[in-house]
């Protein structure tokens, strides 16, 4: 079947991308991994020891790099309805965290401890048609909100994909509501015309 236009024309971006050939070189599954060294550099996020909660993980780029973060002593929780390869140091949960038993299986998993930290790379399949794809990138933002209220200790912190255009400044009001510090990223491997950014959250109220 022929390609489109706009399919040949992300390709050939894709594969011109300094990210995608760095991944590759530096042995990372995806070229979201700079992303989000970049926010680790910026704002120290993840430490060593620490349990954290990557939902939407696959391929598993920032597992990979979660897994190296917290180290021995910490653990590293992935979730995903699409199959993910094993990673040194990470449980991977496959099934939708929005259902019950995933979630019960992730609280057996986790045993006594709180997340330390919440993260969220999730955007939806792009059907193109622009209010319907933001409209379940917030959904998605929406759930992954809701995860870590559930799951978070009271000092834990929260890291979500969203996308500006409607919903977004009332996601970010809510976000406000339930986190004592909140903030916006764009690292520089975000492609400059995207419309993501990356809201980041410490401390519940």
């Amino acid at each position: 079947m022929a390609r489109s236009k706009s399919s040949n024309k992300w390709l050939n971006e894709h594969f011109k991308d300094e990210f995608v050939k760095r991944s590759k070189e530096e042995g990372y599954r995806s070229r979201a991994v700079y992303k989000l060294i970049e926010i680790q550099k910026k704002d120290k996020i993840i430490k060593p020891g620490m349990t954290v909660v990557d939902l939407g993980a696959a391929p598993g780029g920032w597992s990979q790099l979660l897994a190296e973060w917290v180290g021995p002593k910490g653990k590293v929780f992935a979730l995903d309805i699409l199959p993910m390869d094993s990673l040194p140091g990470v449980e991977f949960i496959e099934g939708d965290f929005t259902e019950q038993k995933v979630l019960e299986q992730l609280l057996r998993a986790m045993g006594e401890s709180k997340a330390d930290f919440v993260l969220s790379d999730m955007a939806p399949n792009l059907s193109g048609i622009k209010n319907s794809d933001q409209a379940r990138s917030m959904y998605l933002a929406d759930l992954a909100l809701d995860m870590a209220l559930k799951v978070l200790n009271p000092q834990g912190g929260f890291l979500a994909k969203v996308f500006q255009g409607g919903g977004f400044e009332a996601y970010l009001k809510c976000v406000r509501e339930q986190f004592k510090v909140v903030k916006s990223r764009k690292p520089e491997a975000s492609r400059s015309r995207s419309q993501e950014v990356y809201i980041l959250a410490k401390s519940l109220k």
